[in-house]
């Protein structure tokens, strides 16, 4: 329905509605949501930096760090998804409305546009404005896609946190165990006792999701836009907010059930240090790369530990040996 003689249209209207929608969620449900997640990996961060740990590239053994240093990692991606949550909401602050039918703004006043967004700016607290130019702004649907692929950006984030946690959770006699994750559940119907990394494979369900909708976004604003109106703007307007609430509830949920009570191992963390046969890297300096490689092949041959065959071997004094194996050394650069 359009009422061009009330000084608007559905043209410009109803894109100005999905922006102000969209807005409203990111600042009011999806911030909130992330900046709670990330003050929780924060402090786990924190609290945890003085837990030695292995660390993995390729899923393989590498050299050690601190279970607070792999958080902090954790964190700075939350961080970082705050910012992009600022740009999804920056992406769609420009209103349409004013531009009526065309982006001529034909039949209304001149002022409209800027008037109105004024007032929605001072009602939501979202500092949209008027768009820059009405033309694009009824035709294009652009910021609708700049935000949702900032949206999906922070979708990958957090599949790529719960799958970590979900991994560090793993075991507890066969997996990884190096913290504890909260049961949530009664267990496994079939195996008495197994409880599975619910909440962590629930949010990686919702990340997979938002990636899916980000297709239906892309397709929609490139190819649904021809001259003065973009066609696939319901869609548009549905998706972009489904993946906003979404990833809110999510996080939530997130928080509220898994890293509210997550907990380190220590004694899981520190025993793998000590098994690993990375261990040897820190020796390269003292005794070769060669030297240091053809240890970690007997290492592995025999189960015994680097520092077992160096005592044996006595490739190096006991006091410098220490030195050198001393996992929290290697978590950080050496002067």
């Amino acid at each position: 329905m359009k009422s061009s003689a009330a000084g608007q249209s559905t043209n410009d209207t109803f894109p100005t509605a999905i922006h102000v929608a969209v807005g409203m969620e990111i600042q009011s449900q999806l911030i909130p949501a992330l900046q709670r997640c990330h003050r929780v990996l924060a402090k786990q961060a924190a609290d945890w930096d003085r837990i030695i740990k292995i660390g993995r590239t390729h899923l393989m053994d590498a050299t050690p760090l601190t279970l607070g240093q792999e958080f902090g990692g954790f964190a700075r991606q939350l961080e970082l998804s705050l910012g992009r949550a600022a740009a999804a909401l920056q992406a769609v602050l420009e209103l349409p409305v004013g531009g009526t039918a065309v982006g001529s703004g034909i039949n209304t006043h001149p002022e409209f546009g800027r008037r109105v967004a004024e007032a929605i700016a001072s009602t939501s607290g979202v500092p949209f404005v008027e768009a820059a130019n009405h033309f694009e702004a009824n035709a294009q649907r652009d910021g609708l896609v700049e935000c949702h692929a900032q949206l999906k950006t922070i979708a990958t984030t957090l599949f790529n946190v719960a799958n970590n946690i979900r991994w560090l959770g793993s075991g507890p006699r066969c997996g990884f165990f190096e913290v504890l994750l909260p049961d949530r559940q009664p267990g496994s119907s079939i195996m008495p006792g197994k409880v599975n990394p619910v909440l962590c494979e629930s949010l990686m369900q919702v990340a997979a999701r938002v990636l899916g909708n980000d297709q239906t976004i892309t397709v929609s604003g490139a190819a649904g836009g021809q001259f003065q109106l973009n066609i696939m703007m319901p869609v548009m307007g549905a998706t972009t907010l489904e993946s906003i609430l979404l990833m809110a509830n999510g996080v939530n949920a997130f928080c509220e059930f898994c890293l509210d009570g997550l907990l380190p191992n220590p004694e899981v963390c520190e025993s793998f240090v000590e098994k690993s046969l990375s261990m040897a890297t820190s020796l390269n300096p003292l005794i070769g790369y060669e030297k240091a490689s053809k240890l970690v092949k007997e290492a592995f041959a025999s189960g015994k530990t680097i520092r077992q065959l160096c005592l044996e071997q006595q490739l190096l004094p006991v006091e410098q040996l220490n030195e050198a194996l001393d996992p929290m050394s290697m978590t950080r650069p050496q002067a």
